[in-house]
């Protein structure tokens, strides 16, 4: 059995790399093999936030198989932090679930935006922040991860924002607990239903 800590290595500042995989294949070439032929459209159904596209595909086998896909623009996830605490705002109704849900700032990607340039816009929306009140602000990933590979094209981008010391926030658009980053890691994630934002937290706390 091959070990998987000889197969791959990352770069220290976690930059996206053609990567040796067990078995001698790149992830570029493994990129290139098993791709499915598409033999129909059997609908599709758009919308101004996604289409949804039911098709028959012919896998590796010659098998006819019918599949639903979703095209969705990318999303983005924000850990903000104001003196050490995480800032996030007011739980909100998520029809998917029926109820209200705690999440970090998050929000759609425009079509063809850089996922950077869509944070400014999404602190204001959310947390009432300006661009000028930002400190600074960290990307995660420069390679979106896939949120759900077999049903969606949909990408996830994280980022870390950092609010200037003494920016005044809007209380009436915060949830009113503010998470310290090293002391209540473990009661956020006790609160955190979204996937999405547990992930972005999970994966700052390792390069952290």
């Amino acid at each position: 059995m091959n070990n998987n800590a000889d197969c791959f290595s990352i770069t220290p500042d976690r930059r996206p790399v053609t990567m040796k995989l067990c078995g001698g294949h790149t992830e570029d070439e493994m990129s290139q093999q098993h791709h499915w032929q598409k033999m129909s459209e059997i609908v599709t159904m758009q919308s101004p936030w996604m289409s949804i596209h039911g098709e028959r595909l012919q896998d590796d086998d010659g098998k006819l198989l019918d599949y639903w896909r979703v095209e969705k623009p990318d999303s983005a996830v924000i850990l903000t932090l104001q003196n050490g605490k995480f800032v996030l705002p007011k739980a909100t109704y998520r029809p998917g679930i029926g109820r209200p849900t705690l999440d970090f700032p998050g929000g759609r990607v425009p079509e063809n935006t850089n996922p950077l340039d869509a944070v400014a816009g999404i602190l204001h929306r959310e947390l009432g922040v300006e661009e000028t009140d930002v400190e600074s602000i960290k990307q995660l990933n420069d390679k979106g991860w896939p949120i759900n590979s077999s049903f969606s094209n949909q990408l996830l981008y994280g980022f870390v924002a950092e609010i200037r010391e003494g920016v005044k926030l809007d209380s009436a658009k915060l949830h009113p607990i503010l998470f310290d980053k090293n002391d209540d890691i473990k009661f956020l994630l006790s609160e955190l239903m979204c996937l999405q934002c547990r992930s972005v937290l999970l994966d700052w706390l390792l390069v952290s």
